[in-house]
């Protein structure tokens, strides 16, 4: 009998997380009980208790009123819910706001809706761009609102972009969005539980949030929009959430949700504070054993997450190199999608201006809560191999010393 594989490795964590135990304490306490939050006898109204309580507590961990939390089945869905919603509810205000104001780096939670609504609902869709190190520029926003006064409907940004890591400026893109009558939607899904997130005080009109990334279940998110904001339903059905998303709710994975995100904002500034020296600690043994890789997004520690160290590895392709890891028991990401079967660059990378080659050998190392220092040094006792290796690989089938 072969022996078992010891403990993975595991730095995907801006993937998914490990559910924390309150979390998981919480769902399992709720599952043990029976009602639909929208039907009337004794057991409805007791999961209807559940899903206000959960809202009460997620809305004051986010700086939120309760009546302002709109739940999900995602961040996907929330982002799609205030891409399209908003768009919609401002366009049928006033038509002549048609133009839809979106980061170049975006996930595709935003990005695809947003192409989805220039091809069939109309809208002129506007990719800003980024600097070098992921981050909007706030002149071209500028730029473009003064160039088409009275025309945008909506601003949509990330809080932290997910694969290079990089803040955005957030402040900045909201004041000068408001001054010229724009809404802003921020996707905070990467930021909530490592820098401070919180809806009034930002001036945000509307933020998603996911339960898995925060060490809550799955299929399970949120969108914040600020009270006084008109948006039009994405589902139609029953009617849940004040109309704006119907739905049957699920009572127990909105209390694991909220006690999630409850305690990984109580605990936020001591887990940056381990994570991120993780992570230094990681960033610079990897660039002393591969001096020619590149660490991509902001070098300033202060300007990125501290959970997120993402490379470049020329002369590699990242899925080579991740499965090379993955067999060594080391699990990461590449930062690039995988489109029927053919590995592509990461549009974050490209709009970055990093060359395709070099973005195509990209590996992100995310780190959190069960990351420990044993990780960081399974990550350097396999790399280093794993690159000479993918190199070769690389050289070998572009035919060059065969």
């Amino acid at each position: 009998m072969s022996a078992p594989r010891p403990r993975a490795a595991y730095l995907d964590h801006a993937s998914t997380t490990p559910m924390l135990p309150a979390a998981v304490d919480a769902l399992t306490a709720a599952l043990a009980h029976v009602g639909n939050p929208s039907s009337l006898h004794t057991a409805g109204r007791a999961a209807r208790r559940t899903v206000e309580e959960a809202r009460e507590r997620l809305a004051a961990a986010l700086g939120a009123r309760p009546s302002e939390v709109v739940w999900t089945a995602g961040g996907t869905e929330a982002d799609n819910l205030a891409v399209k919603g908003l768009f919609w509810a401002r366009r049928t205000a006033d038509p002549a706001r048609r133009r839809l104001l979106v980061s170049a780096v975006e996930h595709h939670a935003v990005l695809d809706p947003a192409f989805w609504m220039a091809a069939h609902a109309g809208a002129e869709l506007v990719l800003l761009p980024v600097d070098g190190d992921g981050v909007v520029e706030v002149e071209a926003l500028r730029e473009e609102l003064e160039r088409h006064p009275d025309q945008a409907a909506l601003v949509s940004m990330m809080w932290a972009n997910n694969e290079v890591g990089a803040l955005q400026p957030v402040a900045e893109v909201v004041a000068l969005a408001h001054r010229h009558g724009v809404p802003v939607h921020v996707d905070a899904v990467q930021a909530v539980g490592q820098v401070p997130v919180d809806l009034a005080a930002s001036g945000v009109d509307a933020l998603t949030v996911s339960a898995h990334k925060v060490g809550g279940p799955g299929s399970t998110g949120a969108l914040l929009v600020r009270r006084g904001l008109d948006l039009t339903p994405v589902l139609h059905g029953g009617g849940q959430e004040r109309g704006v998303r119907s739905g049957t709710l699920d009572a127990p994975l909105l209390a694991s949700f909220a006690v999630a995100v409850e305690a990984a904002v109580a605990d936020r500034a001591e887990h940056a504070a381990r994570v991120g020296g993780l992570r230094d600690d990681l960033v610079r043994r990897v660039l002393d054993a591969v001096p020619d890789a590149v660490l991509r997004g902001p070098a300033d520690t202060a300007r990125r997450l501290p959970a997120n160290a993402h490379l470049t590895f020329s002369g590699c392709e990242g899925d080579s190199l991740l499965y090379l890891l993955d067999a060594a028991g080391v699990e990461a990401s590449t930062g690039s999608a995988c489109q029927a079967g053919v590995p592509r660059p990461s549009h974050v990378l490209l709009a970055m201006g990093v060359g395709e080659d070099d973005a195509r050998g990209a590996l992100r190392f995310s780190l959190g809560r069960t990351s420990t220092a044993a990780d960081v040094d399974a990550v350097l006792d396999v790399l280093p191999g794993a690159v000479e290796r993918a190199r070769a690989a690389g050289l070998a089938s572009a035919g060059v010393g065969v």
